[in-house]
């Protein structure tokens, strides 16, 4: 038979084995101490933070959404270009989609500039290829949709007046005398 150490232990001396069996128990409590301490200490904010501000925490705590009446009979409220391009075109103009030009990219936007703004306008409201009417949004006014081309062609270049909404028709004076008619502005 062979004379082999295949049994032998990985200690040599009673020395090794009593530090081995020490730290067996010194380490795993050493361990469970550290975590213990981390656990405890875990839900204290750190220096500096702010998680525990009283706005940090109503931010927290703020609805989700909320529910707001409007009344049928008050006069709509226009937005503005940029609020209708975020609103309505960026999802296309931001990415170049389907063939619309992107937004402020001056060589895409060059020939429909040179439409004019009239032409842009009415393509914008009817629709053209593939964009839907007012952008898919039915709910835009035709000025929105105007402010809107308006905002997009000025980023990229060109140096259109957004327009206005027409003025309402004015009320008889109390005299019986008419009031004078305002334009509509285009």
């Amino acid at each position: 038979m062979s004379d082999s150490n295949e049994h032998e232990l990985p200690f040599k001396t009673p020395k090794q084995l009593i530090v081995a069996i020490v730290a067996s128990f010194v380490v795993p409590v050493f361990i469970i101490i550290l975590l213990a301490n981390y656990v405890s200490t875990g839900n204290k904010p750190a220096a500096g933070s702010n998680a525990m501000t009283d706005e940090a925490i109503a931010e927290r705590l703020k609805p989700v959404g909320s529910v707001e009446f409007l009344d049928a009979n008050a006069p709509k409220v226009l937005k503005t270009g940029q609020e209708v391009y975020t609103g309505a075109c960026a999802a296309c103009h931001g990415a170049g989609a389907a063939g619309a030009p992107k937004f402020g990219d001056k060589g895409q936007w060059g020939p429909r500039l040179s439409q004019g703004f009239d032409t842009l306008w009415k393509h914008a409201v009817e629709g053209i290829r593939a964009m839907p009417a007012k952008g898919g949004n039915p709910d835009l006014d035709d000025v929105e949709v105007g402010r809107a081309v308006a905002y997009m062609a000025n980023e990229a270049g060109a140096n259109f007046k957004a327009p206005e909404p027409a003025a309402p028709a004015a009320a008889p004076a109390a005299d019986g005398a008419a009031a004078p008619a305002v334009p509509a502005a285009k």
